[in-house]
Protein backbone atom coordinates (compact mmCIF):
# COMPACT_ATOMS: atom_id res chain seq x y z
CA UNK A 1 0.00 0.00 0.00
CA UNK A 2 1.24 3.49 -0.80
CA UNK A 3 2.30 5.78 2.01
CA UNK A 4 -0.69 7.56 3.55
CA UNK A 5 -0.90 11.26 2.68
CA UNK A 6 -3.92 11.79 4.98
CA UNK A 7 -5.92 12.84 1.91
CA UNK A 8 -8.66 10.22 1.95
CA UNK A 9 -10.28 11.62 -1.19
CA UNK A 10 -7.27 10.72 -3.32
CA UNK A 11 -6.67 7.30 -1.80
CA UNK A 12 -7.48 4.14 -3.74
CA UNK A 13 -7.44 1.93 -0.66
CA UNK A 14 -10.51 1.13 1.42
CA UNK A 15 -10.50 2.35 5.01
CA UNK A 16 -10.49 -1.12 6.52
CA UNK A 17 -7.07 -1.73 4.92
CA UNK A 18 -5.40 1.35 6.36
CA UNK A 19 -3.24 0.93 9.46
CA UNK A 20 -3.75 3.94 11.70
CA UNK A 21 -2.32 2.31 14.84
CA UNK A 22 0.17 4.43 16.78
CA UNK A 23 3.29 2.88 18.28
CA UNK A 24 3.61 2.76 22.04
CA UNK A 25 6.56 4.60 23.55
CA UNK A 26 9.67 2.40 23.45
CA UNK A 27 10.01 2.64 27.23
CA UNK A 28 6.41 1.60 27.86
CA UNK A 29 4.63 -1.69 28.37
CA UNK A 30 0.83 -1.95 28.25
CA UNK A 31 -0.65 -5.44 28.06
CA UNK A 32 -4.39 -4.78 27.72
CA UNK A 33 -6.41 -1.70 26.75
CA UNK A 34 -10.04 -1.30 27.86
CA UNK A 35 -12.20 1.53 26.51
CA UNK A 36 -15.03 2.98 28.60
CA UNK A 37 -17.61 4.56 26.30
CA UNK A 38 -21.15 5.85 26.04
CA UNK A 39 -23.19 7.57 23.38
CA UNK A 40 -24.04 10.51 25.65
CA UNK A 41 -22.60 12.50 28.52
CA UNK A 42 -23.54 12.48 32.16
CA UNK A 43 -23.98 8.74 32.59
CA UNK A 44 -20.82 8.19 34.67
CA UNK A 45 -18.08 6.98 32.35
CA UNK A 46 -15.35 8.62 34.42
CA UNK A 47 -16.80 7.17 37.62
CA UNK A 48 -16.88 3.67 36.16
CA UNK A 49 -13.37 4.11 34.75
CA UNK A 50 -11.97 5.23 38.12
CA UNK A 51 -13.78 2.56 40.12
CA UNK A 52 -12.74 -0.24 37.77
CA UNK A 53 -9.11 0.86 37.70
CA UNK A 54 -9.11 1.01 41.51
CA UNK A 55 -10.79 -2.38 41.86
CA UNK A 56 -8.46 -4.14 39.41
CA UNK A 57 -5.48 -2.48 41.13
CA UNK A 58 -6.65 -3.80 44.51
CA UNK A 59 -6.84 -7.26 42.93
CA UNK A 60 -3.09 -7.10 42.35
CA UNK A 61 -2.81 -5.84 38.79
CA UNK A 62 -0.90 -2.76 37.62
CA UNK A 63 -3.45 -0.33 36.19
CA UNK A 64 -3.48 2.98 34.36
CA UNK A 65 -6.01 5.51 33.11
CA UNK A 66 -5.63 7.43 29.87
CA UNK A 67 -8.07 10.33 30.17
CA UNK A 68 -9.17 10.82 26.56
CA UNK A 69 -11.79 13.42 27.48
CA UNK A 70 -9.44 16.24 26.51
CA UNK A 71 -11.87 19.15 26.83
CA UNK A 72 -13.66 17.92 29.96
CA UNK A 73 -11.22 15.90 32.08
CA UNK A 74 -12.44 14.78 35.50
CA UNK A 75 -10.12 11.90 36.37
CA UNK A 76 -7.50 14.00 38.26
CA UNK A 77 -10.05 15.46 40.66
CA UNK A 78 -11.58 12.06 41.41
CA UNK A 79 -8.18 10.91 42.68
CA UNK A 80 -7.40 14.16 44.51
CA UNK A 81 -4.61 14.99 42.07
CA UNK A 82 -6.06 18.05 40.32
CA UNK A 83 -3.12 20.20 41.46
CA UNK A 84 -0.50 17.76 40.14
CA UNK A 85 1.34 18.36 36.88
CA UNK A 86 3.02 15.86 34.56
CA UNK A 87 6.80 16.06 34.39
CA UNK A 88 9.10 15.41 31.47
CA UNK A 89 11.41 12.43 31.42
CA UNK A 90 14.98 13.28 32.35
CA UNK A 91 16.53 11.51 29.39
CA UNK A 92 13.92 11.57 26.60
CA UNK A 93 11.38 13.84 24.96
CA UNK A 94 8.50 12.18 26.80
CA UNK A 95 6.26 12.48 29.85
CA UNK A 96 5.89 10.53 33.04
CA UNK A 97 2.36 9.77 34.22
CA UNK A 98 1.08 11.03 37.55
CA UNK A 99 0.78 8.14 40.03
CA UNK A 100 -1.95 7.78 42.65
CA UNK A 101 -1.50 6.60 46.24
CA UNK A 102 -2.28 3.01 45.28
CA UNK A 103 -0.04 3.07 42.21
CA UNK A 104 -2.51 3.78 39.40
CA UNK A 105 -0.78 5.65 36.56
CA UNK A 106 -2.75 8.60 35.16
CA UNK A 107 -2.43 10.94 32.21
CA UNK A 108 -4.93 13.74 31.67
CA UNK A 109 -5.00 17.07 29.88
CA UNK A 110 -5.38 18.84 33.21
CA UNK A 111 -1.89 17.66 34.17
CA UNK A 112 -0.53 19.78 31.31
CA UNK A 113 -2.48 23.02 31.79
CA UNK A 114 -1.17 25.99 33.80
CA UNK A 115 -4.48 26.16 35.67
CA UNK A 116 -7.23 23.61 36.19
CA UNK A 117 -9.93 25.95 34.93
CA UNK A 118 -8.13 26.84 31.68
CA UNK A 119 -10.36 25.79 28.76
CA UNK A 120 -9.03 23.61 25.96
CA UNK A 121 -10.36 25.35 22.85
CA UNK A 122 -9.21 22.97 20.15
CA UNK A 123 -10.77 21.50 17.04
CA UNK A 124 -11.31 17.78 16.65
CA UNK A 125 -8.11 16.81 14.81
CA UNK A 126 -5.92 18.52 17.43
CA UNK A 127 -7.83 16.81 20.24
CA UNK A 128 -7.40 13.46 18.50
CA UNK A 129 -3.68 14.16 18.17
CA UNK A 130 -3.40 14.76 21.91
CA UNK A 131 -4.99 11.37 22.60
CA UNK A 132 -2.44 9.70 20.34
CA UNK A 133 0.39 11.49 22.15
CA UNK A 134 -0.90 10.30 25.52
CA UNK A 135 -0.33 6.80 24.15
CA UNK A 136 2.93 7.35 22.27
CA UNK A 137 4.76 10.01 24.30
CA UNK A 138 4.03 8.89 27.87
CA UNK A 139 6.22 6.28 29.55
CA UNK A 140 3.71 3.76 30.88
CA UNK A 141 5.45 1.51 33.39
CA UNK A 142 4.57 -2.17 32.98
CA UNK A 143 0.79 -1.73 32.87
CA UNK A 144 -1.44 -4.80 32.96
CA UNK A 145 -4.67 -2.94 32.22
CA UNK A 146 -5.06 0.55 30.78
CA UNK A 147 -8.55 2.04 31.00
CA UNK A 148 -9.34 4.75 28.45
CA UNK A 149 -11.98 7.22 29.63
CA UNK A 150 -13.57 8.56 26.47
CA UNK A 151 -15.75 11.62 25.91
CA UNK A 152 -19.41 11.03 25.03
CA UNK A 153 -20.59 10.31 21.53
CA UNK A 154 -19.18 8.56 18.50
CA UNK A 155 -16.96 11.33 17.12
CA UNK A 156 -13.27 12.06 16.67
CA UNK A 157 -11.90 10.73 19.96
CA UNK A 158 -13.64 7.32 20.08
CA UNK A 159 -12.77 6.84 16.42
CA UNK A 160 -9.14 7.79 17.11
CA UNK A 161 -8.93 5.42 20.08
CA UNK A 162 -10.46 2.51 18.15
CA UNK A 163 -8.15 3.04 15.18
CA UNK A 164 -4.93 4.14 16.90
CA UNK A 165 -4.79 2.06 20.09
CA UNK A 166 -4.84 -1.76 20.33
CA UNK A 167 -8.18 -1.87 22.16
CA UNK A 168 -8.84 -5.34 23.60
CA UNK A 169 -12.40 -4.61 24.65
CA UNK A 170 -14.85 -1.91 25.64
CA UNK A 171 -17.44 -1.45 28.33
CA UNK A 172 -20.53 0.59 27.47
CA UNK A 173 -21.94 2.73 30.29
CA UNK A 174 -25.60 3.69 30.40
CA UNK A 175 -28.27 4.99 32.76
CA UNK A 176 -31.87 3.79 33.19
CA UNK A 177 -33.71 6.53 31.26
CA UNK A 178 -35.68 5.44 28.21
CA UNK A 179 -33.87 7.87 25.89
CA UNK A 180 -30.56 6.16 26.67
CA UNK A 181 -31.52 3.09 24.63
CA UNK A 182 -30.87 4.81 21.31
CA UNK A 183 -27.65 6.30 22.66
CA UNK A 184 -26.38 2.91 23.84
CA UNK A 185 -27.29 1.38 20.51
CA UNK A 186 -25.17 4.00 18.73
CA UNK A 187 -22.15 3.19 20.90
CA UNK A 188 -22.62 -0.56 20.47
CA UNK A 189 -23.10 -0.27 16.72
CA UNK A 190 -19.98 1.87 16.40
CA UNK A 191 -17.92 -0.71 18.28
CA UNK A 192 -19.29 -3.48 16.06
CA UNK A 193 -18.52 -1.48 12.92
CA UNK A 194 -14.95 -1.00 14.14
CA UNK A 195 -14.63 -4.69 15.09
CA UNK A 196 -13.87 -3.85 18.72
CA UNK A 197 -14.98 -6.53 21.23
CA UNK A 198 -17.68 -5.42 23.68
CA UNK A 199 -17.16 -6.91 27.15
CA UNK A 200 -20.59 -5.85 28.37
CA UNK A 201 -22.83 -3.11 29.71
CA UNK A 202 -22.72 -1.21 32.99
CA UNK A 203 -25.76 0.71 34.18
CA UNK A 204 -24.99 3.64 36.47
CA UNK A 205 -27.53 5.41 38.71
CA UNK A 206 -29.55 2.22 38.52
CA UNK A 207 -31.40 2.71 41.80
CA UNK A 208 -31.29 4.22 45.27
CA UNK A 209 -31.34 1.93 48.27
CA UNK A 210 -33.57 3.11 51.12
CA UNK A 211 -31.38 3.60 54.23
CA UNK A 212 -34.20 2.39 56.50
CA UNK A 213 -35.71 -0.67 54.82
CA UNK A 214 -33.17 -1.46 52.10
CA UNK A 215 -35.74 -1.30 49.32
CA UNK A 216 -34.37 -0.43 45.89
CA UNK A 217 -36.06 2.69 44.51
CA UNK A 218 -35.83 3.21 40.74
CA UNK A 219 -35.60 6.97 40.55
CA UNK A 220 -35.55 7.07 36.74
CA UNK A 221 -38.22 4.42 36.26
CA UNK A 222 -37.93 0.87 34.99
CA UNK A 223 -34.56 0.03 33.51
CA UNK A 224 -34.14 -1.00 29.87
CA UNK A 225 -30.68 -2.50 30.32
CA UNK A 226 -31.78 -6.16 30.20
CA UNK A 227 -33.69 -5.67 26.95
CA UNK A 228 -30.77 -3.84 25.35
CA UNK A 229 -28.36 -6.55 26.52
CA UNK A 230 -30.63 -9.26 25.14
CA UNK A 231 -31.04 -7.53 21.79
CA UNK A 232 -27.27 -7.30 21.32
CA UNK A 233 -26.44 -10.58 23.07
CA UNK A 234 -24.29 -8.79 25.65
CA UNK A 235 -23.91 -9.38 29.40
CA UNK A 236 -24.96 -6.81 31.99
CA UNK A 237 -21.78 -6.53 34.06
CA UNK A 238 -23.03 -4.19 36.78
CA UNK A 239 -25.88 -2.08 38.08
CA UNK A 240 -24.39 0.70 40.18
CA UNK A 241 -26.70 2.44 42.68
CA UNK A 242 -26.81 6.14 43.40
CA UNK A 243 -25.00 6.47 46.70
CA UNK A 244 -24.07 9.47 48.84
CA UNK A 245 -20.80 7.90 49.98
CA UNK A 246 -19.68 7.43 46.38
CA UNK A 247 -20.52 11.01 45.47
CA UNK A 248 -18.73 12.32 48.53
CA UNK A 249 -15.59 10.26 47.87
CA UNK A 250 -15.40 11.54 44.30
CA UNK A 251 -15.86 15.14 45.40
CA UNK A 252 -13.14 14.72 48.02
CA UNK A 253 -10.73 13.04 45.62
CA UNK A 254 -10.81 9.81 47.59
CA UNK A 255 -12.24 7.42 45.03
CA UNK A 256 -9.56 4.80 45.74
CA UNK A 257 -11.05 4.23 49.19
CA UNK A 258 -14.37 3.03 47.78
CA UNK A 259 -15.44 -0.60 47.64
CA UNK A 260 -18.28 -1.03 45.14
CA UNK A 261 -19.10 -4.77 45.09
CA UNK A 262 -21.55 -4.24 42.24
CA UNK A 263 -18.51 -3.89 39.95
CA UNK A 264 -16.93 -7.21 40.93
CA UNK A 265 -18.28 -9.04 37.87
CA UNK A 266 -17.05 -6.27 35.56
CA UNK A 267 -13.58 -6.43 37.11
CA UNK A 268 -13.51 -10.21 36.72
CA UNK A 269 -14.48 -9.86 33.06
CA UNK A 270 -11.59 -7.46 32.51
CA UNK A 271 -9.07 -9.53 34.47
CA UNK A 272 -10.00 -12.64 32.50
CA UNK A 273 -8.34 -11.06 29.46
CA UNK A 274 -4.96 -11.77 31.08
CA UNK A 275 -5.86 -14.98 32.88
Amino acid sequence: MAECTHDCGSCSESCDKRDFQVSLHKGSCVKKVIGIISGKGGVGKSLVTSLLASKVCKDGFRTAILDADITGPSIPESFGLDEERAVASETEDSLKPVVTDSGIQLMSMNFLLPNNNDPVIWRGPVIAGAVKQFWSDVIWDNVDFMFVDMPPGTGDVPLTVFQSLPVDGIIVVSSPQQLVRVIVEKAVNMANMMNVPILGLVENMSYVKCPDCGKEITVFGKSNIDKIASDFNLPVLARIPMDEATSRAVDEGDIESLDVPELNAAAEKVEALLK
